[in-house]
């Protein structure tokens, strides 16, 4: 029974101290209570106190703005006051002066009316007086006018070719002045070798021996060496050399490599041809690329597409009547920028153009066709300036040179090609162009001789006086030039001479 009463009280004490728990939990939530709704009131207080400051700033801001508004309104109605008086005003000035312009007008026209009245009187009084003429003179006015226009057209025509003649000699003694003063200065400025390399196509060998290795047991080797290769060797009795032959100077000079290292080795046979012209092709393969760098490296010519810059290296092996076209390239280019410099342009477009401008010549045994169309397709192909393709175009005429750049061009070319000692120009080809010149020249109306001097760069003509004057010589003259320029090609400049002479001759028996 102990233990049931122990239970119980422990039950009731529990009991108790929950309730008295529950009572403390209830307190302390109605005293939180309490203080959220003080804080609440509170905050509603300085809430109340924050916007009612507020309100007092943005009516203070909104009196400033309405104030700045109103001056900045008076201001602008001020301008418009003044901008109406000014337009009144402007207005009564155009009212004055139309009014003036209508009384002008009037006057005109009363003054035109008077014109018309006086050149009626004049013209009736210039028909009165042509009748009294005609009536005197018994000649009739529309032949009268047929002889005076004549004679008018006579004199015209001859003052016309004094006033041309002079003209012209002023402006050759000017341009001539000027393009020596020019050219002189370009070329005193220009240090170049009178002389230059050619592509040797003669190998020498230590000993006669040597040719039987080439030619090899039935024609093997020779056989092999020109199936690689792609030329021609020519084996004949020349004592202790064999010449390479073919149209591209490129592969020419590798099968002389090529030859040449065989040759020092002494082992001659299929295998071993094929292993030296590779290296061969390797060799000069570099050595183009090298070439093109030198030149662009010489000129200082930058950001080249690199095709380009292997064509350039090609023209090393290239030349032209014995000029080594690469050096012609850089020669050239170095004049188009003296040129440029001397005449006050920008000369790096000239010394572009120039360097650029027989690049054709490397691909034309391959293409045919001009050297200067082609290698414009090329520098457009390769993404060169209009202004550049539109010189290499032009610099041998095919095309007008439009630029004064493709003018620098053509002078730059001439000039490297017509010095002293820069080409080497066959003796046929040498007599074709000179008998072609007096060919030319002789085919004119009125000319007796025509002699070609100077290795070409002067022709003297020799007119009859009794068909050719004075004045009629310096026409002729012109139409020569005129001539030559469209139906031939040729470095520098041809001068045109016409002399006429009249000689009286009797005999004394």
């Amino acid at each position: 029974m102990d233990w049931i009463l122990t239970a119980l009280v422990a039950v009731a004490v529990g009991v108790a101290a929950f309730l008295l728990g529950r009572e403390a939990q209830r307190r302390r939530r109605l005293h939180v209570a309490e203080s959220a709704e003080e804080l609440l009131e509170s905050a509603r207080a300085e809430a109340r106190v924050v916007l009612d400051r507020s309100e007092e700033e943005a009516r203070a801001l909104a009196e400033t703005y309405r104030a700045r508004e109103d001056a900045s309104l008076e201001h602008k109605r001020l301008e418009l006051s003044t901008l109406e008086d000014r337009m009144a005003q402007r207005e009564v000035t155009l009212e004055q002066r139309a009014s003036n312009l209508t009384q002008r007008e009037e006057l005109h026209l009363q003054k035109e009316r008077e014109l018309t009245d006086s050149r009626a009187e004049v013209a009736a009084l210039h028909e009165d007086a042509r009748e009294r003429l005609e009536s005197i003179a018994s000649f009739d006015s529309r032949s009268a006018k047929e002889e005076l226009m004549r004679k008018i057209e006579d004199e015209a025509r001859r003052e016309a070719m004094v006033t041309v003649r002079d003209v012209e000699v002023k402006a050759r003694e000017e341009s001539d002045r000027r393009a020596r003063r020019i050219l002189a200065t370009a070329v005193q400025r220009l240090a170049a070798e009178v002389v230059s390399d050619t592509t040797v196509s003669t190998v020498p060998l230590p000993s006669d021996e040597m040719k039987g290795r080439i030619i090899g047991r039935d024609g093997r080797n020779i056989r092999s060496f020109e199936s690689v290769t792609g030329v021609n060797l020519v084996v004949d009795d020349t004592p202790e050399s064999v010449s390479v032959s073919t149209f591209d100077p490129v592969r020419r000079e590798v099968a002389r490599r090529a030859l040449e290292r065989l040759v020092e080795d002494g082992r001659i046979h299929p295998a071993s041809i094929e292993e030296a012209h590779e290296k061969a092709q390797a060799e000069v393969e570099q050595s183009i690329r090298d070439a093109g760098e030198w030149a662009m490296l010489e000129v200082a010519v930058t950001r080249m597409h690199p095709e380009l810059v292997q064509l350039l290296g090609r023209l090393k092996y290239r030349t032209s009547y014995g000029q080594n076209v690469l050096h012609h390239l850089v020669e050239s280019a170095h004049i188009a920028g003296m040129l440029a410099s001397e005449m006050g342009l920008d000369p790096a477009e000239a010394i572009r153009s120039a360097f650029l401008h027989d690049i054709g010549k490397a691909v034309t045994h391959e293409v045919g066709g001009s050297h200067a169309l082609i290698g414009a397709e090329i520098a457009r192909r390769f993404g060169e300036d209009a202004s550049v393709v539109h010189a290499i175009e032009a610099h041998h005429n095919e095309v007008e040179p439009r630029t004064l750049v493709a003018v620098i061009v053509q002078a730059a070319d001439a000039v490297s090609a017509a010095r002293p000692g820069a080409r080497r120009e066959a003796l046929e080809s040498y007599v074709r162009r000179l008998e072609k010149l007096e060919e030319i020249a002789a085919s004119f109306t009125g000319v007796d001789r025509v002699f070609a001097m100077q290795a070409g760069r002067e022709v003297r003509v020799v007119v009859d006086p009794g068909e050719i004057d004075d004045l009629s010589s310096s026409q002729l003259a012109r139409e020569i030039a005129r001539r030559l320029e469209s139906e031939l090609q040729y470095p520098g400049q041809i001068e045109i001479t016409v002399i006429r002479e009249f000689r009286a001759t009797d005999y004394a028996r």
